[in-house]
Parts: C-alpha cells; structure tokens; sequence
C-alpha cells in the first residue's frame, strides 16, 4: 500500500513547472510520460536518469508532505489524507521504474545506485512516518472519522492511514524513534545486499556441459537453448544448465545421468552457503534479528505477530495452524510417492536409495508408467504465444468481456518484452499489458506481476501491468515450448495482472493489489483454474506444427494425473513456509541465530523434515523472504488457496464459467482494490466465509 508507510508513496501526476525561459529538462522522469497510458519511455531513458530523478523525487515529496503537516488550517480529510494521496508524483514515477529493472534488467549500475538510494529511501519514509505534526493531524481525523461525514471508502482510508502510521513507529518516543530509524536503515543496506549476491551466486552455480552426452534425456529445444546460454557467455560448442531460483531444477525431471543431476541439485542449494563474497548466511541471520528487534520496539512479541497484525489470519497462530494440519497428510502422501519411486529404482536394479535430485527424474518415470504420459508428449501443444493468446487471453475475454490488442509503437526495456492494449467490454481502453517471458542472467528468479502506472480515479490513472516469467528462451528460429507447470504460471501471473488492470477505486493506496498479502494471491492463484476448462484447454492446447488439438485421450491422461507428485509438492511448500514462520516468530532478544542449524531445527520441530523433500526454497536463496516482501507471508500462498478453490467452486455451483459469474466476480473481487476488508468482501462473494474442503479435494489430500 501507499500510506507513506513502508512503501514508496503513490501520487498524484504533477507536471513539472517551469518558466518559460527554463530549459526543457532532459530526464524523462521531471515530466509525465507522453506516451498512451503514461508508459514509461524507455527509448529515452538512461541508467544515468535514476538517481537524480529519486533523489529530487523524495525532496519533492518531502517538500509537499511538510506542507500538509504546517497547514495552520484545521486538518480534514481533504486538507490531510486526500492531499498526502496528491503527493510522491515524480519518485512514483521513477521508483515503479527503477524497482522493475532492478528485478527484471539488472546491470552492475543499477545495482551500484540500489545500494546508494536504499538507505536514503529508509530515512525519506522514516522522515515522513515519525513526522510528529502529520501524525497529529492523522490521529485528529482518525478520533473524529465517525462524525466527519465520511463515506465509507473515505471511512477506511482514515483508519488504514492512522494503523499503518503507528506501525511505522508514529507513537514511539524519540529515543525509541532514533533506535527505528538506525533499524530501518541497517535493514534496507541488507535486503538490497542479499538480492544483488542471490542474483550474482545464481548465475556463478551455473553448470558448463564439455559433453553433450551427459545431457541424454533432455529434450532436444532445451539443449538447443542450453548452447544458445553457452555461446552467449564466450563459450561456444558448449552447453550451460542455468539455476532457478528454487531448490528443485526443471533440467532433473529428465537428465538420465545420475551424477548430473546429483551437480545440478547440489549447485542450486549451495547458493549463498559457501563462504566467499556471495554468501548470504550473515545477512539473513542478522535481518530476522533486526526485525525482530523492530517488532519488539513496536510493542509485538515477535516481528511475525507485528506483520500478521495487518493481516487476513491476524495471528501466526492462526496461520502455523492452517499449515501444521496439512503436514500429516502432505507428508504421508510424500513418503507413498517416494515408496513407489524407490519400487521402480529397484526392479530397474538401480542399487542406490531414493536421493533428493532423484526425486524430478523418477516422478516422470512412475507417471510416465502409470498414467502413460510424459512432459515431452504434451509440450509440443503448449508454443507460448498460442498459451498466451488462445489461452490467457481467451479466457479472459470470455469470463470478463475484455479484448487485446498487439502494438508495436510502444518502446520497451528489452527486446524479448511485448506490449498489448487491453480494451474493456464497452470498447473503451482499460489498460496496458507488457509481457515479459524468458530468463536471462540479469533477472531475478521466478515469476512475479508488477505496475508501472496504477490506477486511480483521484490522479486519473489508468494501469500499466507486466507479467514478468523466466521461461527458458529457446534457440534462434525454435519454439517457446512450455511445460503444464509454466502453462499454470502464464494464468497464474495474469490472475495478478487482472486484479491491477480491473482496479476500479478513487484512492491510489487502495488501487489493484494494494490488499494483505493472504488475499493477493487469491485473483492469481483463483485464475489458474480455467488453464484446464475444457473450452479453454481445447482453444490453446494444439500443436504448434499442424494445429491439430491434443487427443482427448492425452487430455484425460493430464487429468487424471493433476494430482500426481502433490504429496512432494504440498511438502516442499509447507517447509519453506514452515521455515519462513520459524525465522521470524523469535523473539526481539534473540542473539544472533546460527542458519547452518537453525534451518534442520525447525523443520524438525514442525514434523516436516524429510531428507527427499527439502524445502522449495532453502534460507541462503529463500529470496521472498530476505528480498521479496514476504517475510513471515509465504504462508499466503496456503492461506489465499482456500479463498481461491472455494470461490472457484461457487462457480461450479453457479454454472461455470459464464459472463455474468464473472462479472460478478469482477464487481465485487477484483475492481475493489483495498478498499474494504478482505474477509468482509469475500463473504459478501460467496455469502459465507470460505470452507478448507475444496482445497483438501484440489491438491488430492482427501485421502479419496
């Protein structure tokens, strides 16, 4: 959220004023973006316009934010919150940039300026949430919201603004003010620290291949794009298997050779754990005592008591809970799995016990003998553009009314990014979409939405919303071939994407995902669902050399299988969110925790530690968390599935995927933004709170 609280603040669009005998300004950001949408003009900015233009940005602010403060007028809600949600135009403007090219784009410059601005960003909003004058005229309007004639949106800004001020440390003395801030800054220094080294070990782990040999299984388009990596680092006759950001690497679910895979698994989960410039142990060890000392200066327990407070599950009771009654039967069901693994490597008298990097290869060996289906028979139906337009799209258009349109005029950060026009039911533009698919080594891991312009209604804004993916990048001249898994990832990401671009609220702090982070994930993960609706399924999944669509028996194959390998997949997740949880439930005199034995403690202590099943992220590179916003929140992911299969069964109940479903959906989800409670707003969906069956039946834990 905006709220000046924790988060660059979102502003209105205020021009840059100069005389007339002033020069124009050369950098980009001093002025609103001419182009449709406010899209950011990439094709004039420079990695050189950054800094100046965030550091004028947070004087500006400063500067308008002082203003309200001093105002000797009594403080309202026009002359206090509706005009600090005016403010932060220009640092808006560059910070939505700047944020995703450091994640998507990054270069040794950016990364050198992300260093020097993010401490002086702590002390911008330290400056404006310990404001002692804006604190008063907030506490003002809050005492009085009942008897101001508020409407309700208004009503819910008040509060939002005076909970999240005193989160930030408004009511602490000054000594106590004084200890935040040198909190704050410590801490902004160490997140930006942990990503550039995460970001730098993962592209050092990566594996050089001197003999094609060893990459027997691997499907042909992928060792093709293994020696495009290769060429593209000098090293050309050669093949490089690059890391993802999880502990699990795609290449496993093929590699026959054993010792391959062993390289592969163990180079993925060294990241950050092997002494040496890149080693991440120091800092996530000193990050959760920091925050845990923030917490207890803030009056919580622990710094997860402090970030679920504002949260759906209120509790980290309430959300270890949700989480420790699902491990018996995730676990059991893992260890089935692993029975039937080990059975295989047997009768093939393999002579060896079932080893974590085993795992991928022969969970594609028993659905391969179980279910007569292999990733390689149906990725052929799954070309990326196709899943994109025919299926993301298509769906879209059919649930929602709204249509895309391809253009080419915009300018973009990269060549591999495409931009599209999103044109609502009426045939008026709704937003832009850019669409950014494939890895390379200056991008984050993993997959992740997030705005360049938001909406609102106040600043008259409409968004601009990219899906950013690390889908591998085929050869010259070859197809983008996707595996159901990444298939799942294009809806998923666009759930996000539709929940920024239908935003339909007045105030920027409420706009598009601004919402608890166990509710985010409830539009994207809701959407993932119609990847396998029939009329969906059948638009996209055809092959990209004749067209043809896959056979219904292939299709049945896939069903029956969906639930294949979710013991290991529910497991893996419940121990990094387990682990996520232990890390910041300590209290705020902790010392210094010791990572190499923190990490095997608590997964034992939470009944989840199965040597065959690690966590999906280990702590060294568990970047959601050290780098990422979800810090005592990847329990969300769980907490926010419940929300999402049981809304997707109402429209099961409800006759399915139809138009008026989801406009409902739409009016009463997805266009709200963070304007009302989450929890009320569901209720008011589904007309009662959401059941836990749904998602038990969905990930196959029934016991059925």
């Amino acid at each position: 959220m905006k709220l000046h609280c924790a988060a660059i603040a979102i502003a209105m669009l205020l021009p840059l004023v100069t005389s007339a005998d002033e020069p124009a300004p050369t950098n980009p950001f001093f002025e609103k973006s001419p182009l449709p949408f406010e899209a950011p003009p990439f094709d004039r900015i420079k990695d050189s316009d950054y800094q100046p233009a965030i550091e004028e940005g947070m004087k500006r602010e400063l500067a308008e934010i002082q203003a309200i403060a001093n105002n000797p007028d009594a403080p309202t809600f026009a002359n206090t919150i509706e005009a600090m949600e005016k403010t932060g135009a220009l640092l808006r403007r560059v910070q939505r940039v700047f944020g995703g090219m450091t994640q998507s784009n990054t270069n040794p410059t950016l990364q050198k300026i992300q260093s020097a601005v993010a401490p002086k960003q702590a002390a911008h909003r330290d400056a404006i949430n310990l404001d002692p004058k804006l604190f008063a005229r907030i506490k003002t309007i809050y005492d009085n919201r009942d008897k101001s004639g508020l409407d309700a949106e208004q009503k819910f800004l008040v509060e939002r603004y005076y909970k999240n001020f005193v989160r930030s440390g408004a009511q602490l003395n000054d000594a106590d003010k004084t200890a935040l801030r040198a909190l704050n800054q410590e801490q902004s220094k160490l997140t930006t620290q942990f990503r550039d080294r995460v970001l730098a070990d993962t592209n050092a782990e990566a594996i050089v291949i001197d003999d094609k040999s060893l990459l027997d299984g691997l499907p042909e388009s992928d060792i093709a794009a293994a020696a495009e990596r290769a060429k593209g680092r000098g090293m050309e006759g050669k093949w490089l298997l690059t890391l993802q950001n999880t502990t699990q690497q795609p290449p496993q679910t093929y590699l026959k050779n054993r010792d391959l895979r062993k390289r592969l698994f163990e180079a993925s989960i060294a990241r950050g754990n092997h002494g040496g410039d890149n080693d991440t142990k120091a800092i996530i060890t000193r990050l959760a005592q920091l925050r845990a000392q923030r917490a207890k200066l803030l009056g919580y327990p622990t710094y997860a008591d402090y970030n679920l407070d504002d949260e759906m599950s209120k509790t980290p009771a309430n959300a270890i809970k949700l989480m420790t009654d699902m491990v018996p039967a995730a676990t059991a069901k893992a260890r089935a799995e692993a029975a039937r693994m080990q059975k295989l490597i047997d009768e093939q008298k393999g002579g060896f016990t079932l080893q974590p990097y085993d795992w991928q290869f022969y969970a594609e060996q028993v659905r391969k003998n179980e279910f007569d289906l292999d990733e390689g028979q149906v990725r052929p139906y799954f070309e990326i553009d196709n899943v994109l337009q025919n299926g993301v799209f298509f769906a879209a258009t059919k649930l929602y009314g709204i249509t895309f349109k391809e253009r080419h005029d915009i300018p973009v950060y990269q060549p591999d990014v495409r931009v599209f026009d999103v044109i609502d039911s009426d045939g008026k533009p709704l937003a832009l979409f850019y669409f950014d698919p494939f890895s390379r080594p200056n991008k984050a891991g993993g997959a992740w939405t997030s705005s360049f312009v938001g909406q609102s209604k106040l600043l008259r804004t409409k968004p601009v919303v990219t899906n950013t993916e690390n889908f591998t990048k085929p050869a010259a001249g070859q197809p983008a071939l996707l595996t159901f898994t990444e298939v799942t990832t294009m809806f998923h990401e666009f759930g996000h994407a539709l929940h920024g671009m239908f935003s339909n609220v007045k105030y920027p702090s409420f706009g598009g995902s601004a919402v608890p982070r166990d509710f985010v994930e409830f539009p994207s993960q809701f959407n993932e669902h119609w990847a396998m609706e029939p009329s969906v399924f059948a638009n996209y999944a055809k092959d990209y050399k004749s067209g043809a669509p896959m056979p219904k028996e292939l299709i049945e194959k896939l069903k029956k299988a969906r639930t294949f390998n979710q013991g290991f997949a529910t497991t893996e997740y419940l121990g990094a969110a387990l682990l996520d949880m232990a890390w910041h439930t300590i209290p705020g005199d902790a010392p210094l925790l010791d990572a190499a034995t923190f990490e095997p403690e608590s997964l034992k202590r939470y009944n989840i530690a199965l040597d065959q099943v690690p966590p999906r992220y280990k702590s060294t590179y568990f970047s959601h968390i050290w780098g990422g916003g979800y810090a005592a929140g990847y329990y969300a992911y769980l907490w926010s599935e419940v929300l999402d299969d049981d809304a997707y069964y109402w429209f099961k109940e409800n006759g399915g995927m139809t138009r008026a479903n989801g406009d409902k959906f739409r009016k009463m989800i997805l266009s709200r933004g963070g304007t009302e409670d989450p929890a009320a707003m569901y209720r008011a969906f589904r007309g009662r709170d959401p059941k836990v069956e749904p998602l038990l039946e969905e990930r196959g834990l029934t016991g059925k």
